[in-house]
């Protein structure tokens, strides 16, 4: 299976662009400022008001707090509440921004996303030359925190996300919120705002933090009975002349702008949180109870499982590729004519791939190889010396087979390095043999690296040179 699959173009936005607000936890005045950024940017953070003018990289690894929203910091420079701003972006699948800042917060606004999406849909998309690259998830990815919040990300052939809440309230109840493709995000999801229960609200204010709230940017869950008097007090504490609320348990006849906004709010966090694992994603993600907490720990996941793939893929690019329905270019005897071997120390049965650089050559394991008698018969290994000799004669039909006659040539080992032996190598398995040369060859001196596999496995590899020599 693929785990990369590039099929667009990567996008930033066509010109900078500002707003302002403020923070919701510093109450801070902060100007918000868009900006172009070249291909394979990715996100990141720019604290303008800062000496030296810092850039923080939009990565998971470098967020420091999650308690009432999402916080990055780099070298003492903190963002905090990130999740909305990237949200946009990833919801209108921008690959590449500079997130310029002149406070350590970005603005509430109404407390969603749509407000940049405005912003960025003002600036324009523009499209870049070089493709998208996404993680296309292989295989099943689960995050679980062990006390009812459960994440899980599995393979599809585009991004959607299932979300599904529970507080145990009977105001807010239990409620799900999904799209099928992140297209839907800019109508179903971006304008869904923040939310808490009014018991979380008089422990944020006795604390001294969203000192940015106001009624118009969060949804305020009344989840107890309170009384005319405490309804005065939230009145002056947001400035309001009066507060009442809805039959749904609402403050402050805020309309709901869908029946399930706060489910699809969290969604919303998802999207924004899991743009932090730094690449955009190909998976269906289901996600129970979440909360930026464990939505950071799960892009976590996903960061390493990107990173594995793309190790693992670097890997199988060096891989030789052997196809044993295609006819070799030389065959067990057509090799024997190239070299002075013969049985039973001719270990290479055919040829695949010759260029004036490599040659990949083949030797199938069998079990009644001579070496095997002697050679832990109990439990049968080729020997790692014999795995070298291999390679050498392969490295000699790349070294001869440029000779107008290659019999009255032969090559002599002068040196062997950095020999390592990663896997046995058993009856039944075909060892696949690349050597290539690792400088021109030069007075009849020949360097080169070799490397055996077994399927995508290496098993062996080192680095030869031997000296070509004219047969007296």
């Amino acid at each position: 299976m693929k785990n990369h699959k590039m099929d667009k173009l990567q996008t930033t936005i066509k010109k900078s662009i500002s707003v302002s607000g403020v923070g919701l936890h510093t109450g801070n005045e902060v100007t918000i400022t868009f900006v172009p950024a070249p291909e394979d940017h990715g996100y990141a953070f720019q604290r303008v008001d800062q000496e030296n003018q810092p850039i923080i990289k939009a990565d998971c690894d470098l967020v420091t707090d999650t308690s009432r929203g999402t916080t990055l910091e780099d070298n003492g420079i903190k963002i905090n509440t990130v999740e909305h701003v990237l949200a946009a972006l990833a919801g209108l699948e921008i690959d590449n921004c500079l997130i310029q800042l002149d406070a350590p917060e970005t603005p509430i606004m109404d407390g969603s996303s749509k407000p940049f999406i405005d912003l960025l849909l003002e600036a324009g998309i523009e499209t870049q030359k070089k493709e998208r690259e996404y993680f296309e998830i292989p295989k099943r990815i689960n995050y679980s925190d062990g006390n009812g919040v459960e994440m899980m990300a599995l393979p599809a052939d585009d991004y959607r996300l299932t979300v599904m809440v529970d507080y145990n309230s009977p105001v807010l109840g239990s409620q799900h919120a999904s799209i099928i493709n992140i297209q839907e995000f800019k109508d179903e999801i971006s304008s869904c705002r923040t939310f808490c229960f009014l018991h979380e609200l008089e422990t944020l204010v006795e604390n001294n933090l969203i000192k940015g709230g106001d009624l118009n940017n969060a949804i305020v869950i009344v989840d107890r009975v309170i009384d005319d008097s405490e309804m005065d007090n939230l009145a002056k504490l947001f400035n309001k002349d009066k507060i009442e609320v809805k039959k749904e348990g609402i403050l402050n006849n805020v309309d709901l702008r869908f029946q399930n906004e706060p489910a699809r709010h969290k969604l919303l966090d998802i999207v924004g949180d899991l743009a932090l694992a730094g690449v955009p994603l190909k998976a269906q993600i289901l996600a129970a109870r979440p909360g930026h907490a464990a939505n950071v720990e799960f892009a976590k996941k996903i960061k390493k499982a990107y990173i594995d793939s793309k190790k693992a893929q670097k890997e199988n690019e060096n891989v030789p590729i052997y196809d044993p329905n295609i006819a070799p270019l030389y065959n067990h005897q057509e090799i024997g004519d190239i070299l002075p071997h013969k049985h039973p120390f001719l270990l290479v049965d055919k040829v695949v791939k010759i260029s004036p650089e490599e040659v990949v050559a083949v030797k199938n394991i069998t079990g009644d190889q001579y070496f095997f008698q002697g050679h832990f018969p109990n439990e049968p290994i080729m020997p790692g010396v014999l795995q070298i000799e291999a390679m050498a004669q392969a490295g000699g039909i790349l070294a001869l087979a440029g000779k107008e006659n290659p019999k009255n040539w032969s090559t002599y080992f002068v040196k062997i390095e950095n020999a390592k032996f990663k896997d046995k190598v058993v009856p039944g398995d075909t060892l696949v043999i690349r050597m290539a040369l690792t400088a021109p060859i030069r007075r009849g001196l020949c360097a080169m690296k070799g490397e055996a596999y077994v399927g995508n496995k290496l098993v062996s590899e080192a680095n030869m040179m031997a000296q070509i020599v004219e047969n007296r």
